[in-house]
This record gives C-alpha cells, sequence and structure tokens, in this order.
C-alpha cells in the first residue's frame, strides 16, 4: 500500500508546477522562494501568459496526502523515549526533535532500534550504546587558616628623609 501512495503523491506533484518568484530567474539577488506580486502592472499577478503561474488553492494537496515524508509515512516528533511506544512502524516515522541533547538522542535510537522504528534524523549514528553518566566527583576542602598577604604590605614602610 505504500508504494502505491507514494506513486500517487508523485503523479499529484507532477501536475502542479514549479511556482517561482517572479523575475527570480533574471536576477541573482532575488530568490525562487515564492513571494506574492503586488505590483500594480505586475505580469505575474495579473496572470500574463509566459510568465509563471500563481500560488492558488486549485494546487492544494489532498488532506490524506498532506504531512508525509517522502517515503509515504507520516512524520512524529519525538521529544523522549516514550514517545516511541505510541508509534507504529508501518505507518510513520520518527523525527527527534532539534532541543534533544545527545545522551536522550541515543537512548531514542537504541529504542527506535528494539521497536524497528525508522528515525529520519538519527544524528548519533555510530555512537553506540547510550553514554554512562559518571558521578561528580566533590572533595572536601578544608578552609584557609590565614590568607597570603600580597608582597607589597609585607615591606616595611619606608621613611621619608627631609634634605
Amino acid at each position: 500500500m505504500k508504494s502505491r501512495r507514494v506513486g500517487e503523491r508523485k503523479r499529484l506533484k507532477a501536475r502542479i508546477p514549479k511556482l517561482l518568484r517572479q523575475e527570480s530567474w533574471r536576477y541573482k539577488r532575488i530568490n525562487e522562494s515564492w513571494r506574492r506580486p503586488r505590483g500594480v502592472t505586475n505580469r505575474t499577478r495579473r496572470g500574463r501568459r509566459g510568465w509563471p503561474k500563481r500560488v492558488s488553492v486549485g494546487y492544494k494537496t489532498p488532506s490524506k496526502w498532506r504531512h508525509l515524508h517522502p517515503s509515504g509515512l507520516r512524520e512524529v516528533n519525538v521529544d523522549r523515549v516514550a514517545d516511541l511506544e505510541r508509534l507504529d512502524a508501518k505507518e510513520s516515522v520518527a523525527r527527534i526533535s532539534h532541543t534533544v541533547g545527545e545522551r536522550k538522542r541515543v537512548a531514542i535510537i537504541n529504542r527506535a532500534k528494539e521497536l524497528q522504528i525508522r528515525i529520519v534524523n538519527p544524528g548519533a549514528e555510530g555512537k553506540g550504546e547510550a553514554p554512562e553518566v559518571e558521578e561528580p566527583i566533590t572533595e572536601k576542602r578544608e578552609p584557609v587558616a590565614e590568607q597570603v598577604q600580597s608582597d607589597a604590605t609585607l615591606e616595611p614602610p619606608k621613611e621619608e628623609t627631609k634634605p
């Protein structure tokens, strides 16, 4: 079913034209990313032939195909290991949130391997098992009895002589 879903999505995407920002092909300083044309005489806004198509509600993807990973599975954000338990490996893939640290990321990856859930952005490949947490070493320090004086205060003051 998954491969059929991907094939249908590809056919739908092929019908949608490449929506370019006007004049982006002409000037290096203008990105291709879509911006709404606002000018009074703007050819794209007026829908002139030979100019790029405008973004339109008619190009909207059907709701069942929206927000899917290119593999055809639904993407789910994962913040902790417990989030993996509610995922179905046949219907969804996991994306680890960008705020997750290395230790928790490795733990999520290890648990996902056990559950056979695919992770889109593992980022910790080759790190193996979750790193062990070491207890911080705290040393008992004795209070300092007397403070060391600087060299300037150790010398006796010099007496001034008048000529």
